[in-house]
């Protein structure tokens, strides 16, 4: 497969993955915005996931979604995200199926549709539901029609490379607003806002039926073997997948099966004593950092392969 394919095809699914998850944290931050403005302020997603150099400085909700969401001058606005993703998937046709395409051509025309600002100033849970249910036929779609082989396999890289990020991103963030309160109750808030971000909040109470425990938390978003937006089943799935790849000779073994053989073992074995000991941020970092050699790795062997 060519590299540009293979490139094409691991950001098609970072990009949707990334929509999904933006959309995901909107909706959450509405409602609790909404319920504790003084808790759950816009500006830190706003710096976070916008290209915040333009100076967009607000806190309406309405405003915030649509630049989040509509806004082209963002970067990260979904609809530039979904304009990538559908640019991506054009020029790799041929390696995806008919039915995903059109998915991702349709969630598009939705999006450029001029009554959409509309919707969103009438109803903006519902306005974010109705962009959410895109992502997920997108997930359902891709599942059932694409053949297990070579795309297959790069496409899942992307989703679950930009997944890592996301879920460490979305941490973070909470930390920056728990490290700035001592009261427990706060703190318990925060804690239920990343859960409810990344899809956990349920499983979490059947696991444990009690308040928000810090230490249960972390073992949930980053150690967890059947959650799918743990942090450990993340990297699991990863080397599956790119293990499929070096079976396949689509990839060379070089250093990569090393570095994720490391960093699943890494956080797998983690005791709570040593990321409190090492603290929390500084866990989180280094896994960044490792996706990043990680994706860094398979650009370089594979384009070397290719070129």
């Amino acid at each position: 497969m060519l590299s540009r394919v293979a490139n094409n095809l691991i950001w098609l699914d970072r990009y949707m993955e990334r929509g999904n998850g933006i959309l995901s944290l909107l909706k959450v931050n509405y409602y609790a915005n909404q319920d504790s403005p003084e808790l759950f302020s816009w500006t830190p997603i706003m710096r976070t996931f916008t290209t915040y150099d333009n100076e967009f400085y607000t806190e309406d909700p309405i405003e915030c979604i649509n630049f989040m969401v509509l806004n082209t001058s963002n970067s990260n606005s979904i609809l530039n995200i979904v304009t990538k993703a559908r640019e991506n998937a054009r020029s790799v046709q041929e390696h995806i199926s008919r039915e995903l395409w059109l998915c991702i051509n349709n969630y598009y025309l939705y999006l450029t549709n001029t009554n959409l600002p509309h919707k969103l100033e009438e109803d903006p849970v519902q306005f974010i539901e109705d962009l959410r249910k895109h992502h997920l036929i997108y997930y359902g779609t891709s599942d059932i029609t694409q053949e297990r082989g070579t795309s297959y396999y790069f496409m899942n890289v992307g989703k679950f490379l930009e997944r890592v990020i996301l879920i460490s991103d979305f941490t973070s963030l909470k930390l920056v607003d728990i490290g700035n309160t001592s009261d427990n109750l706060e703190k318990s808030f925060y804690w239920k806002n990343l859960l409810l971000s990344i899809g956990g909040y349920q499983l979490y109470l059947k696991t444990h039926k009690s308040t928000f425990n810090e230490e249960h938390v972390i073992r949930m978003v980053f150690q967890d073997k059947l959650f799918p937006r743990s942090v450990y089943y993340c990297i699991n799935k990863l080397s599956r997948h790119i293990n499929h790849l070096i079976e396949s000779n689509e990839l060379e073994k070089n250093n990569i099966d090393f570095l994720l053989g490391k960093l699943e073992s890494t956080i797998k074995y983690t005791t709570i004593e040593n990321i409190n000991n090492q603290g929390l941020n500084n866990f989180i970092n280094d896994i960044k950092e490792d996706i990043r050699n990680i994706s860094l790795n398979i650009n370089a062997v594979y384009f070397s392969q290719n070129n």
